[in-house]
């Protein structure tokens, strides 16, 4: 007659089961992730270009020009987001604006006469690459 054993625990096969399923899940959804940390830096960059905008105009209708210096604006851009204001006098202005989380990433816009800056190239709508 045999004996009555009690099995506790788990078996090595039954863990390793366990530990490919995960690293499979993880590789499934790791991309999904980036994907949607990208989208959020892009969502900062274009916000902040937009509040540029508004600071822009408010410079504006004080000083009848528009600044080519950031800092002019009392403007603090969101975690991470470098802004650069590429020219600005009394004709228009332009600006970039990167991640560096989010590389190879750059928005940009233009208002008025100034020189487009790529990727912009309509008025006043911001456009990435």
């Amino acid at each position: 007659m045999r004996a009555k054993t009690s099995r506790q625990g788990f078996t090595l096969i039954e863990l390793l089961i366990v530990v490919v399923i995960i690293g499979i899940l993880a590789a499934i959804a790791l991309p999904k992730f980036q994907e949607t940390k990208g989208k959020a830096y892009a969502a900062s960059i274009k916000s902040d270009l937009k509040n540029v905008t508004n600071r822009q105009e408010d410079y504006f209708y004080y000083n009848e020009a528009y600044t080519g210096a950031i800092g002019d604006l009392g403007f603090e851009s969101s975690k991470g987001v470098v802004i650069t204001l590429v020219s600005g006098d009394a004709r228009g202005w332009s600006a970039t604006a990167t991640h560096p989380a989010a590389l190879p990433l750059t928005c940009a816009v233009f208002y008025g006469q100034a020189a487009p800056v790529a990727p912009a190239t309509r008025e006043g709508v911001i456009e990435c690459h």
